[in-house]
């Protein structure tokens, strides 16, 4: 499932739907991104955030959701998945993102998880807006986000995780 919203969710109430009535689901791993208040990705030097303001393309966005989705569906064996992305002005603290994965088995519910957090950073068309006391400020791709999905994509003559 794949909302993209302005309104904040309830985590439990998120979670309790996500899996009620399936007796089959032995695990479910979730991640929820927050809005800190630092930039930089929260190191020494970054400056003070005072909210933040996502944008996206409707329809190119969910699509691409839905495209990250059905890749973690075809790679582990999964009976229920979650996404929710927040657009719109966000305070620190705020909740951005909820990634959420249900498998009869924990690995894969791990595994799908990290997967679908990890492709959402580097591929769903979002744009951050970072406000900061020198002024708005972009929020830029990170090495380190695509490092982070380079790990899913198998090199050639790799098998695949």
């Amino acid at each position: 499932m794949i909302r993209v919203q302005k309104e904040d969710f309830d985590l439990g109430a998120e979670l309790k739907a996500l899996t009620a009535g399936n007796h089959a689901v032995g695990g479910l791993c979730s991640f929820v991104g927050l809005v800190r208040d630092v930039s930089g990705g929260g190191g020494a030097g970054g400056e003070t955030v005072g909210a933040m303001t996502l944008e996206h393309y409707p329809g190119m966005t969910e699509k691409e959701l839905s495209r990250i989705e059905a890749e973690a569906r075809e790679r582990w064996p999964l009976d229920a998945t979650l996404i929710i992305h927040r657009y719109g002005r966000l305070e620190p603290g705020d909740q951005i993102v909820l990634v959420a994965a249900a498998s009869a088995h924990r690995e894969a519910a791990f595994e799908a998880c990290h997967f679908l957090i990890d492709f959402l950073k580097t591929k769903a068309p979002f744009w951050k807006l970072e406000n900061t006391p020198g002024g708005g400020q972009w929020v830029d791709a990170r090495s380190t986000d695509a490092a982070a999905a380079a790990r899913w994509t198998p090199s050639p003559g790799k098998a695949a995780e």
